[in-house]
């Protein structure tokens, strides 16, 4: 790829899509392009018909146990290959009338995870009320996904670490690589930076710590059109540098494939990687891991309330196939009744060793 190119990309990557009126904005764009010439054409499978050679499809779910909530697409970055298309131009927020109708939800449902993601999550202005309200429903495991430069970027934010330690919140951050140069790349100059103080902070009120309850994981994911690697051995990896270098511990590492979905998507056809990249993702498809797929155990719930199988879904505006697709009608019975709603992007959860917001899956 020429160097023109390139610095193309990193400049319009300073606004998000929608701020830019690129056509991949509208979603619709996105799924023809998903939907195109290489899958009409009959030179790659669709999904739905590489699932149903292993007898997978339709695909179903099964019980409740994630409940997914994007808050905002307000963030402080802008990522370059976000599937969020978060920035700080996004001002699409959840109010706090869709919190209480959420929290409702938290109180009944069987989930026994709350998954609180963005944007960064922590710029809603109601973040910290709802986080206080849903710490007292009994969840298990309450996780926040924190891009952990939002702890330095405003003074208002800087007792986060502490806040997160009161409600005992699981920290998952977003950490490109453990070197400067990669991770600035992907999520802009000075990021690493501000991420390896952040998370000296976390550390510093016992975060990540080997016998701590108190849950730190990275998310790692490729900053090119290739997948991730052993995701056992770049935990190893990142260990050992980020031990070495700056004194920092945490508990696991979750490698995340990156769907050629937003960001990713326009950045795979500018670079003129698009086909190479669904071929890729096809020749690696693993059936074991659609066994796994996170859209099983998840709802994902968007900023407006609007209920989705998983959080690519909902970037893509594919809104669950039931009669119950607001969280104002949520009802349990009803949604595990559904088909799980599915499109090329899929075999990016499926590739390898598959891939969720959990990291690897099989």
């Amino acid at each position: 790829m020429g160097q023109s190119i390139l610095t193309d990309i990193k400049n319009a990557a300073k606004k998000s899509l929608k701020a830019r009126h690129n056509e991949l904005a509208d979603t619709q764009r996105q799924m023809d392009i998903l939907n195109g010439r290489l899958f009409a054409d009959g030179e790659l499978p669709y999904f739905k018909d590489k699932i149903a050679q292993t007898g997978q499809f339709p695909l179903k779910p099964k019980k409740l146990e994630v409940l997914q909530i994007n808050v905002g697409y307000m963030c402080n970055q802008v990522c370059e290959h976000c599937h969020v298309d978060a920035g700080p131009d996004r001002k699409e927020i959840m109010t706090r009338d869709t919190m209480e109708l959420c929290l409702e939800v938290i109180r009944n449902t069987g989930a026994h995870t709350l998954d609180l993601t963005g944007g960064a999550p922590e710029m809603n202005p109601d973040f910290r009320w709802f986080v206080e309200e849903a710490s007292k429903a009994g969840i298990k495991d309450f996780i926040v996904r924190s891009n952990l430069t939002i702890i330095l970027a405003n003074k208002k934010y800087h007792d986060l670490p502490e806040f997160f330690k009161k409600h005992n919140v699981h920290v998952v951050s977003s950490m490109p690589h453990y070197t400067k140069g990669k991770t600035d790349k992907q999520r802009g100059d000075g990021v690493f930076d501000k991420s390896i103080q952040a998370l000296q902070k976390l550390n510093e009120v016992g975060y990540g710590m080997p016998d701590s309850d108190l849950r730190l994981d990275l998310v790692y994911n490729p900053s090119g059109a290739f997948l991730p690697s052993d995701q056992s051995a770049m935990e190893r990896d990142f260990k050992k540098a980020l031990k070495a270098d700056f004194g920092i511990e945490f508990h696991n590492l979750f490698a995340i494939t990156n769907l050629p979905i937003s960001r990713f998507l326009d950045y795979l056809i500018a670079s003129d990687n698009y086909e190479d990249y669904m071929y890729a993702l096809v020749e690696a498809y693993n059936p074991a891991a659609v066994e796994k797929v996170m859209c099983t155990n998840t709802i994902s719930v968007s900023w407006d309330g609007w209920l989705y199988d998983c959080d690519f879904n909902q970037m893509l505006d594919l809104k669950v196939a039931s009669k119950v697709k607001h969280i104002k009608d949520y009802n349990e019975d009803v949604l595990n009744d559904r088909n799980i709603v599915i499109s090329q992007h899929c075999y990016g959860c499926t590739a390898g060793a598959g891939s969720s917001c959990q990291g690897t899956v099989a």
